[in-house]
């Protein structure tokens, strides 16, 4: 939802166009860029029902302009993703599920899960990735939990990316491993700018990148 993690997803569809179709080819797409300090302020107001009445007029904003279907990118906003799905006419790729289907995939089942405190906190994102997916799903404790809302809505989300909260992020992830995980979900699209691969004993699976490229092979899946 910030435009720092929007700035990836643009980055690695159009890189993933060029791959696919070769030369000069890019992605034809249509973006709605938020205010995120608007949106920023009715999450933490629990304004959520403005919150989803503004996702659902950007949607349909979309939809008259001629896409094909929607993404949503952010993970934490998709706790209105059925309410945004039920209010278009264009199917909504979920995040979770392309996310899900790499861990199946890899023969996991028990995964942590990084986010915000709404993504970690509420059932919208982990229920859907145990009842639909099947996996376990762990999330750190409530220190860990206030370390990573912090870094995501006060550095990362501001563009600041600190040697100190990577190392924060790795004694996270750690724990979560000690606790049986078997990979670890980078459920916030901003994580990526600053945990990498080498930060983990356990494989990493970056939702922005992920979501992303399951934009691009739907796009081109049709005549």
């Amino acid at each position: 939802m910030s435009w720092e993690s929007s700035a990836e997803y643009y980055r690695i569809i159009n890189e993933q166009v060029r791959n696919r179709l070769g030369g000069l080819r890019s992605a034809r797409c249509l973006m709605w860029s938020f205010d995120f300090g608007e949106i920023e302020a009715l999450q933490h107001a629990g304004r959520w029902d403005e919150a989803t009445a503004e996702m659902i007029a950007a949607a349909a904003r979309l939809e008259r302009g001629g896409a094909d279907f929607v993404v949503i990118c952010t993970n934490t906003m998709h706790r209105m993703a059925d309410q945004v799905q039920a209010a278009i006419g264009l199917p909504l790729l979920h995040i979770a599920d392309p996310t899900a289907e790499r861990v199946k995939a890899a023969g996991l089942r028990k995964v942590g899960l990084l986010g915000t405190a709404f993504t970690m906190e509420q059932a919208f994102y982990k229920g859907r990735l145990a009842e639909r997916h099947g996996l376990e799903v762990l999330v750190p404790e409530d220190g860990d939990r206030a370390v990573m809302h912090r870094v995501i809505y006060d550095e990362l989300v501001q563009g600041r990316v600190e040697p100190a909260s990577r190392q924060a992020c790795r004694e996270v992830i750690a724990r979560l491993v000690e606790r049986g995980a078997e990979a670890v979900i980078l459920g916030c699209t901003e994580i990526m700018l600053l945990v990498r691969p080498e930060d983990s004993a356990v494989p990493l699976y970056d939702t922005t990148a992920i979501h992303a490229e399951a934009a691009v092979a739907l796009a081109l899946s049709g005549p």
